[in-house]
């Protein structure tokens, strides 16, 4: 064994480069059985960020959707719930025109929508009737604002049939095993779909429309998630009731719970298609759910409501059951994320795809340890803190790491242990990472959820300072060299962080919002009421948003600060981005801007993530004062 080189932190050199990272990595989601078939989707940065439908049956591999072709929908913008396969056929939303198409094996894919400015997403097969049923959102009258409807498509083409409308939101439609009775979610502003949702009923008659519509569960406070029906005709759901996302079911009119616990059995529905839970037979229920921001997998049998786990390598979402096993995208802070097949009866595991091949030296892996840090207002706050780790190399003694605090987009979402290589990217070259569960985050109850109700820019920001001075005081980091980073929601947070606070001495923000205003006036449907919830309502608490925008504290800035945006971003408009950069240049500090065409709220093309990551590094070892080992191209920084 070779003795580690001594050498600063930040310098080390790793084999977890960003042409490893990214070649032939993909990013894969939405498992679905078909009879003995498996499908899901790769997102293919080499293909330009292309979302591809892949077929598995007896062992071999192939591509559904052909080259020309991306399955994804913009519905809501974030997507989801893009592809249904049903018999061999797929049918699929195309990112370019956002008709629905079908595909045949063996034939070229044809569209059964006509072209008009309407998207479609969350389908299902309604087989007696010859149609789907899915989500439509018609952007021909109003873009901005969307009209929202349940809609019944023929599989032949043709008029389709508005099942349900009215409400702001619809999603999740399921038709019972009969074919006579369908369920879906619908939610009105400014809720999101955590806050509030009701799950309706309705009774189809012989021409499929329904009839006796009713609200069997949910409201203005309860979140309802995933309903589902088991194959002997019962409803069942996910509520948050009590304050946590547990199972439920409707049976003989009333709601059942099933294995009640202090844990969440649900998820924040940013997309559609969205699952922790599948039935394998009427009795017996494979679900997953986060307990204290650990995750689980779990049998459940519906009779007694007995719950209990099986101890897996993989724990994921996404499940879906058939044949007598259950499909599902898992991970864990040793292995990548995968599309698994576990057998429920015997529990074993079968890795269908990695989203890498790549095995990486586990002296090169730093490993999530979960922290639990105090807060203000006497509280306590979560996350994962991973320590440098570089089996190469060793810091001059007496030299702490720089720390990043990385913080997760939405902000009503979370972050999680599993193996991210980004993440081994940077401690393997000698940085620490606390990547923050800030309060308004899930995974830890709705009490925690919302904290950040009228708080967002104060909770999430105290929380991730009070975070990088927790590891600190530890002696884990060096306070001298703290950076905050982070997407999207993210950015909003690591800018109010450098405006509002000295603590960190560098930040990187990707398409981050730095004009909550700007947000609230200028972003699509499904978020357009968010922050009504989130800092007040819009424009009668106008002054809350200009007190709470980075933009208009940008001479308080404190930061080094490096930005990254797509041009074609509809979520955070490229302004919010560029008008931080002309405030930090104009006070004099070290800030780069770079922005990428064809790219939108997050990116997808493998040239743009390298880019990105090696600038945010070479930005930092220019602050910080150390050489990266790699070779990067140089980034123009501004008063530097």
């Amino acid at each position: 064994m070779s003795t580690p080189t001594t050498a600063p932190h930040g310098s080390w050199k790793s084999p977890i480069t960003t042409d490893l990272l990214l070649g032939g990595s993909v990013n894969i989601s939405q498992p679905q059985i078909d009879g003995p078939s498996v499908y899901w989707i790769e997102g293919r940065p080499a293909e330009g960020g292309r979302n591809v439908i892949v077929h598995l049956s007896e062992g071999d591999r192939e591509d559904v959707t052909p080259p020309g072709f991306n399955a994804r929908t913009r519905a809501h913008e974030y997507g989801g719930g893009d592809y249904l396969a049903n018999d061999g056929i797929v049918y699929f939303s195309n990112f370019a025109d956002q008709r629905i198409y079908r595909q045949r094996p063996g034939e070229a894919p044809e569209a059964i929508t006509p072209e008009a400015a309407l998207r479609y997403a969350d389908f299902i097969i309604d087989a007696a009737r010859n149609r789907l049923i899915c989500i439509r959102e018609d952007h021909r009258v109003d873009d901005r604002e969307a009209i929202n409807t349940l809609v019944a498509v023929p599989l032949a083409g043709g008029e389709q049939i508005v099942l349900a409308e009215g409400d702001d939101f619809y999603a999740t439609p399921r038709l019972s095993p009969d074919g006579r009775r369908l369920a879906w979610l619908t939610w009105n502003h400014p809720n999101m779909p955590w806050d509030g949702t009701q799950l309706w009923l309705a009774d189809l008659d012989d021409d499929g429309a329904p009839v006796n519509p009713r609200v069997v569960a949910g409201g203005q406070t309860e979140s309802i998630f995933q309903p589902e029906w088991s194959p002997d005709g019962t409803l069942y759901f996910v509520s948050d009731r009590t304050g946590w996302w547990n199972l439920y079911r409707v049976r003989d009119g009333a709601v059942e719970a099933l294995a009640s616990m202090a844990a969440e059995f649900g998820l924040p529905q940013w997309v559609f298609g969205m699952s922790t839970y599948a039935f394998t037979s009427p009795g017996e229920i494979v679900c997953t759910y986060s307990w204290n921001g650990v995750r689980y997998m779990a049998r459940l049998d519906t009779a007694t409501g007995a719950l209990a786990a099986f101890d897996v390598a993989y724990v994921g979402t996404h499940l879906r059951a058939g044949g007598g096993h259950v499909v599902y995208i898992g991970g864990s802070p040793a292995v990548p994320t995968s599309v698994v097949r576990l057998d429920p009866a015997s529990g074993a595991l079968e890795v269908l795809r990695r989203s890498t091949d790549l095995i990486i030296d586990e002296g090169y892996i730093s490993v999530a340890v979960p922290v639990e840090f105090p807060t203000a207002n006497d509280l306590t706050a979560h996350g994962y803190y991973y320590p440098p780790r570089n089996k190469d190399f060793v810091a001059p003694a007496g030299d702490l790491p720089p720390l990043i605090v990385t913080i997760h987009g939405g902000p009503t979402s979370a972050t999680t242990s599993d193996l991210n290589l980004s993440r081994q990217y940077w401690t393997s070259r000698g940085f620490a990472i606390l990547d923050v569960n800030y309060g308004g985050s899930t995974g830890y109850g709705r009490a925690y959820r919302e904290r950040l109700n009228g708080n967002w820019g104060i909770v999430d920001v105290e929380d991730c300072i009070n975070g990088a001075r927790y590891l600190v005081e530890q002696g884990f980091v060096d306070g001298k060299r703290l950076i905050i980073r982070g997407g999207s929601a993210g950015g909003y947070t690591t800018l109010s962080a450098i405006t509002t606070s000295d603590v960190f001495k560098a930040a990187a923000s990707y398409y981050g919002v730095s004009d909550a205003e700007a947000l609230a006036s200028d972003t699509h449907k499904f978020e357009s009421r968010y922050l009504d919830n989130l800092i007040g309502p819009y424009p009668e608490r106008r002054d809350i948003y200009v007190a709470r925008s980075p933009i208009h504290a940008a001479d308080k800035c404190s930061a080094a600060l490096i930005l990254f945006q797509g041009l074609d971003d509809k979520v955070v408009p490229p302004d919010q981005s560029e008008a931080m950069f002309l405030a930090a240049r104009n006070k004099e500090l070290p800030v780069a801007y770079i922005a990428f065409e064809g790219e939108g709220h997050g990116f997808r093309q493998s040239p743009n993530i390298k880019r990105m990551i090696e600038a945010e590094l070479y930005f930092h070892g220019r602050v910080f004062g150390f050489e990266p080992a790699d070779a990067i191209e140089p980034v123009v920084i501004e008063n530097l």
